[in-house]
C-alpha cells in the first residue's frame, strides 16, 4: 500500500464522525430528554441516535468500526440482583451518566442500586472472517457484560480506564443483544471516585468542592473487527538525546509475529524499523521536530504486525518528540521541557458539565475547554482527579497543552482497605498504560491533599519506575489538609489560597504551586444554584476580578518564579456547580475575565522564564536616598517620621533632620544576603520593615520575623528599582498619599489600587542627602 493511501486511511477514523454502518437500536421515540440545570452552547447539538460519533481511540486507529452510542433500554434494580432483569422499562441515551440530563434519566444513584443497559446490533457483513471486539471507553464503576445471554469475560472494576471483550464466539449471525450491568456505590464505596458524591442531581445549596455523581456508561461504546493476531496497544516514547522513537507493540493471538514501525511527517516517511512484540525497539527520527506548546508538531506513526512477510494487522497512531525532566538552571532546580526551562502556567480543570456531568455533550465541547486555555495564554492544564476520554488527550496533543494528570482519589475520610489499595493501584497502572504515549502528558499526580493517602513514597517510586519518561508528583498540596509528603518524586507541590505565596525548590525537587487563586465572581443568569455560589475570595465586579487576577500573575512573574517556582495551577478554568471561581461560567456561556489581559499576563510570565530580565543589584554598605519616579511626585523621597515610613519633598534647602531621615544605609539582607535591608542614617540599628502592611522604621530585635520583614529584594523597573518583600514575594514597597505600604498588585486594599501601581512601586536610587 502506498504511504499516502495508508495515511489517508489511518486518519479516516479521526476525521470521520461515525462508522460506516449504523447499528440497529431500540426506536428512539420512547426516549424523552430531560432539562439540564444549565444549557451549554452544545446541549441542543447532541444527536439522539448517534451522539459522540467520533472515533474514540486516536492513538490506535483502524478504519472499520461501529459506534454503539445512542438509545439503549434501561432499568434499575436493587444492588443484590446480579443477573439481567426480565424487563427494561426505560430508555437512556448512551454514553451520558445516569445522573445527567443528557442521558434522559437524571436521577440520583446510590449504593443500593444496580443499573442495567440493553441494546441490539447486527455485525456488518463485510466483517466476515474477522474477530469482533466490544470496546468500552469507561464505565463507572463495576460492570458485567452479556452478549446473547452469555457473560463476556470477567467483571471489570474501574471507572476511568477502557476495556475490551472479544465477543466473536458469542455472536449468533443475526441480531445480537448486549446487556451491561453496572454497580456504582460512588463515595459509599472504597474505589476511585474523584470528586463524585451521592448528591441530589438538581441544583441545591451546598456541595462544597464535591459534585454530583456520574454513574454507569460515560464514554463511547463501539465494535471493531480485527484479525485473530492483532495489535492491542502501542507505546511510543520519544528520545531526543539520539533522535529516536521507542516503540513497544502489545498484541493478542501472537505467535512469532514481528512488527514494522514507520514514522511519517505528513505523508513523507522519515524513519522505519523492525522489531518484535512486547519489547521496545527504536525508530530513527532524524532532526526531530520537537513538540512544544508553541509548536505542537505531531508525527504520524504506522504499525504493521507481520507473520513472516505478510501484514496481518495495521494500526495508525501519532507521536510528539519532546522531553520532560528536572535540572538545575542558575543554581535552582527547574522543570525542563526539551532541556529548557519554560514556566508552566495552567488551570485546575475538573471536567464537569451541567448537562452531561462527566461527559462533555459533544467532541467540540470537549475540545473547547482546552481551546479556552490556549485563548487565555495558558500552556498547561492540571486534570483534577478525573481521567478524560482519549480524545481529550488527542486535542491537548494537537493544541499544545502540557497535561498534569491526577489519579482519581478514593473517598476522603477513609483509610483504604487492602482490597481498595490493590484495586486503586491496578487501575492506576491501566490508566498509565492507556495514556503513556500522549506527548502532552508530562506529569502523573499520585495523590491530592491527603485524600485516601497511603504509601506515598512507595507509590511515587513505583509510578516513576513504571513510566520513567514523565515527572511524578507524590502529593499535590503537601502543605494542606493533613497531607503527608512522601518526600520523593520530581516536584514539591504547595496549595496556597489566594496566594501565590512562596514555594521554593529543594535540592532534589522542583517547586510548583499546585493550586492557588480561586477568585470568585457570580454572573446572574449563569449560576448553577442562584445565590449559592462560593469562592476563595469573592470579587465585587469584573474589573476587580481582572485586576486581582492579573496582579497574581504579576506576583508570580516578578517574585515567585525568580525565587524558584517552576509552575502554577490557577483554580479554576470554569465554575463547577456551586463553585463560582471559574474563569468561565459553568455553562461555558460567559468568559468572566478580560481574555486579552489574562493572555498578556500569561505570555509575560512564560516569556520571563525563557528570557529572564537582568538581575537588579544595589551597592551595599553605602548610604543612598530613594526618590519617587511617579510623574506627580518626583521630588519626594522615602523618609521616616515618628517610626512610620512616608515620602516627602527633599531639596537643598531642607532641614538637616529631614535629610538624615531620607538617607538609608544599604546592607545585605538580614534574612537573605542576596537581597537587601535599609538601615536608618540617624538611627543606627533601625531598619525599614513592613508590619500589617504599613511600612515603618523599627529597631532590630534580632527575631527571625523582624529580619524577614526588613529584607527587600530588588527587581528591575523602568527608571529605577522595585523592592519586593522577601517573605511575601510579589508584594511591593509602595507610596500612596505620602504613606509607605506593602502593596499587592490587584489586591483588595486601598493601597493596592491599580492606578499608577508600577510607577508608585519603582524607586530611583540617588546620592544620599546626608552622606
Amino acid at each position: 500500500m502506498k504511504l499516502s493511501r495508508w495515511f489517508a486511511l489511518a486518519l479516516a477514523p479521526l476525521l470521520a464522525t461515525a462508522g460506516t454502518v449504523i447499528a440497529t437500536s431500540t426506536p428512539a421515540s420512547a426516549w424523552t430528554p430531560k432539562t439540564p440545570p444549565m444549557t451549554t452552547p452544545w446541549t441542543n447539538s447532541v444527536s439522539t441516535t448517534n451522539p459522540l460519533p467520533e472515533y474514540p481511540r486516536p492513538q490506535l486507529t483502524r478504519t472499520d468500526w461501529l459506534n454503539l452510542n445512542g438509545i439503549w433500554d434501561f432499568a434499575v434494580t436493587g444492588s443484590g440482583q446480579t443477573t439481567p432483569p426480565a424487563t427494561f422499562g426505560e430508555q437512556i441515551r448512551v454514553p451520558y451518566p445516569v445522573e445527567s440530563a443528557l442521558s434522559g434519566i437524571q436521577r440520583k444513584v446510590t449504593e443500593n442500586d444496580r443499573l442495567w443497559y440493553r441494546r441490539t446490533f447486527t455485525v456488518p457483513s463485510g466483517w466476515a472472517g474477522r474477530r469482533v471486539q466490544l470496546n468500552f471507553g469507561a464505565v463507572d464503576w463495576q460492570s458485567t457484560v452479556w452478549v446473547n445471554g452469555t457473560q463476556a469475560g470477567a467483571v471489570h472494576s474501574g471507572g476511568y480506564d477502557a476495556f475490551t471483550y472479544d465477543i466473536t464466539a458469542l455472536l449468533n449471525g443475526g441480531t445480537n443483544t448486549i446487556v451491561v450491568g453496572v454497580y456504582d456505590p460512588t463515595d459509599a464505596g472504597t474505589q476511585a471516585v474523584g470528586k463524585q458524591r451521592r448528591n441530589d442531581v438538581l441544583p441545591h445549596a451546598g456541595g462544597g468542592i464535591f459534585y454530583t455523581g456520574a454513574s454507569g456508561i460515560w464514554q463511547t461504546v463501539w465494535l471493531e473487527p480485527t484479525p485473530a493476531a492483532r495489535v492491542t496497544r502501542v507505546d511510543l516514547v520519544p528520545n531526543l538525546s539520539n533522535n529516536t522513537l521507542s516503540v513497544t507493540v502489545h498484541g493478542a493471538g501472537l505467535s512469532g509475529h514481528t512488527v514494522t514501525a514507520t514514522v511519517l511527517s505528513g505523508t513523507t516517511q522519515v524513519g522505519t524499523a523492525n522489531g518484535g512484540t512486547g519489547t521496545a525497539f527504536s525508530v530513527p527520527v532524524p532532526n526531530a521536530h520537537r513538540w512544544s506548546p508553541s509548536d505542537p508538531f505531531l508525527y504520524t506513526v504506522r504499525i504493521d504486525l507481520k507473520s513472516g512477510s505478510t501484514v496481518v494487522d495495521s494500526v495508525g497512531s501519532y507521536a510528539g518528540m519532546r522531553s520532560i525532566s528536572v535540572g538545575s538552571v542558575n543554581g535552582k532546580l527547574r522543570i525542563l521541557l526539551n532541556g529548557q526551562f519554560v514556566f508552566q502556567s495552567g488551570t485546575l480543570d475538573q471536567g464537569y458539565w451541567p448537562d452531561g456531568i462527566y461527559t462533555a455533550p459533544t467532541d467540540a465541547a470537549l475540545r473547547s475547554d482546552l481551546q479556552a486555555h490556549k485563548d487565555l495564554g495558558f500552556n498547561m492544564v492540571r486534570k483534577h482527579i478525573k481521567v478524560e476520554p482519549q480524545r481529550w488527550f488527542y486535542h491537548a496533543d494537537q493544541l499544545g497543552l502540557l497535561v498534569w494528570q491526577d489519579m482519581p482519589a478514593m473517598p476522603t475520610g477513609k483509610n483504604p482497605t487492602t482490597a481498595a489499595r490493590t484495586q486503586w493501584e491496578a487501575e492506576y497502572d491501566r490508566i498509565i498504560d492507556q495514556h503513556r504515549s500522549s506527548p502532552s502528558l508530562v506529569m502523573w499526580v499520585d495523590q491530592n491533599e491527603g485524600w485516601g493517602q497511603y504509601d506515598q513514597a512507595r507509590i511515587a517510586s513505583e509510578v516513576k519506575a513504571y513510566d520513567p519518561s514523565r515527572l511524578v508528583n507524590n502529593m499535590s498540596g503537601v502543605n494542606c489538609c493533613g497531607s503527608v509528603d512522601g518526600g520523593n518524586g520530581d516536584v514539591i507541590d504547595n496549595h496556597i489560597y489566594v496566594g501565590p505565596g512562596s514555594t521554593l525548590p529543594t535540592a532534589t525537587r522542583a517547586a510548583v504551586l499546585g493550586e492557588f487563586g480561586g477568585l470568585g465572581l457570580r454572573v446572574a443568569g449563569h449560576e448553577w444554584s442562584p445565590g449559592n455560589g462560593f469562592s476563595y475570595e469573592d470579587q465585587a465586579s469584573a474589573a476587580a476580578l481582572n485586576n486581582r487576577l492579573v496582579g497574581l500573575y504579576d506576583q508570580i512573574r516578578t517574585g515567585g518564579m525568580p525565587a524558584g517556582l517552576s509552575a502554577s495551577v490557577y483554580t479554576e478554568i470554569t465554575d463547577v456547580e456551586n463553585e463560582s471561581n471559574g474563569l468561565l461560567t459553568y455553562d461555558r456561556q460567559v468568559v468572566k475575565v478580560d481574555a486579552a489581559r489574562v493572555r498578556a499576563a500569561n505570555q509575560a510570565l512564560i516569556s520571563a522564564s525563557t528570557n529572564p530580565p537582568p538581575p537588579a543589584t544595589l551597592p551595599t554598605n553605602v548610604y543612598r536616598s530613594f526618590r519617587v519616579v511617579t510623574p506627580c511626585c518626583t521630588t519626594r523621597y522615602i523618609r521616616h517620621q515618628d517610626s512610620l515610613g512616608y515620602t516627602e519633598v527633599v531639596d537643598a534647602n531642607s532641614s538637616t533632620l529631614l535629610k538624615q531621615d531620607a538617607t538609608w544605609r544599604i546592607v545585605p539582607g538580614l534574612a537573605d544576603a542576596s537581597c537587601y535591608s535599609f538601615e536608618s542614617r540617624n538611627y543606627p540599628g533601625h531598619y525599614l520593615r513592613h508590619q500589617a502592611y504599613r511600612v515603618r522604621k523599627d529597631p532590630n530585635d534580632n527575631s527571625a520575623l523582624f529580619k524577614a520583614d526588613a529584607t527587600w529584594c530588588a527587581q528591575q523597573g523602568t527608571g529605577g528599582v522595585r523592592l519586593t518583600a522577601w517573605n511575601f514575594p510579589g508584594q511591593y514597597l509602595r507610596h500612596r498619599n505620602a504613606e509607605l505600604w506593602l502593596a499587592t498588585p490587584g489586591g483588595p486594599n486601598a493601597w493596592d489600587a491599580p492606578a499608577s501601581f508600577t510607577e508608585d512601586t519603582t524607586w530611583s536610587v540617588e546620592s544620599p542627602w546626608a552622606p
